[in-house]
């Protein structure tokens, strides 16, 4: 099998596999979307009662439900580094909760405001190492996402925590999304029975067909997406689409939890870990 690197973002990859199945490669795909490992917060508690604030008093609530507050929190994409934490049945701590395996994030506001993800903050002190670079490094990157909007004389203090988690047991967990693959597309097109007409260049909604003097040639065939309706309107049968059920073109898009590398890095190794497990529970049959 081989692998080709088409094109490689932060947040987005596409890329080229051969010599493979489909089965393999929706195996992949699998993967990547149920048991790639992220962050995503769990836990929220609530400050019930009145909050004094610059000499002023607010009351804890908001025009929102606790519990779609809770939702929202949920659904933001955590910054994760698998390298330093770990799942918290796991973990050292005994799935109690440590800086190991969960991060502890706050939200302090008072109205009239609308409170962004950018308002979460890292509790100080909680995770170790220098603390701002660990403020910085695990702050929501996409800052503006809305959780609530408050309005005067209305606050909310929260705690929310933060733990990794898949996409098998729940959405909030899966790192990418967008995850697809197709197959190579292959074009033939037979010059001698071609009479130059047009209209499968017409046809095309990928535009990836254009003249050459009296020939047709194909510009990008990457782009094709095997709708076959060049195939379908060519009177003569000159041209001909079909895809390669050897040779895949995969591309998947992050949530910004993590890069589009870590994402297929941490996919490779869990799928490595599968594979040898299901060779040794064979092996004991």
């Amino acid at each position: 099998m081989k692998i080709k690197i088409m094109e490689l973002k932060d947040d987005s990859m596409r890329f080229l596999i051969e010599d493979s199945t489909p089965s393999f490669v929706n195996m992949l795909r699998r993967t990547l979307l149920n048991d790639v490992p992220k962050m995503a917060i769990e836990d929220v508690e609530f400050h019930l009662g009145p909050i004094r604030h610059e000499g002023n008093d607010y009351e804890s609530i908001s025009p929102l439900f606790d519990e779609i507050i809770a939702h929202r929190l949920g659904m933001l994409p955590i910054p994760t580094d698998l390298d330093l934490f770990t799942f918290m049945d796991k973990c050292k701590c005994g799935g109690v909760g440590c800086p190991s395996c969960t991060i502890k994030y706050m939200i302090n506001k008072t109205g009239p405001c609308t409170i962004y993800s950018r308002d979460l903050e890292v509790v100080k002190g909680w995770l170790p190492g220098d603390e701002k670079l660990m403020e910085d490094k695990f702050k929501i990157k996409d800052e503006n996402i809305p959780i609530v909007k408050l309005t005067d004389r209305q606050a909310l203090m929260i705690y929310a925590t933060a733990q990794l988690g898949t996409g098998k047991k729940h959405a909030k967990w899966q790192a990418v999304s967008g995850v697809g693959y197709k197959y190579y597309p292959e074009i033939k097109i037979n010059t001698e029975k071609c009479d130059g007409c047009g209209r499968c260049v017409k046809s095309c909604p990928k535009n990836i067909l254009a003249f050459k003097g009296k020939k047709v040639e194909i510009k990008d065939i990457e782009k094709c997406s095997l709708c076959s309706s060049c195939e379908e309107i060519c009177p003569s049968g000159a041209i001909k689409v079909k895809g390669d059920d050897s040779k895949f073109i995969f591309r998947f898009e992050t949530d910004g939890s993590m890069t589009a590398r870590s994402a297929m890095g941490a996919a490779l190794k869990t799928l490595g870990e599968k594979c040898r497990e299901f060779e040794e529970k064979i092996k004991e049959i």
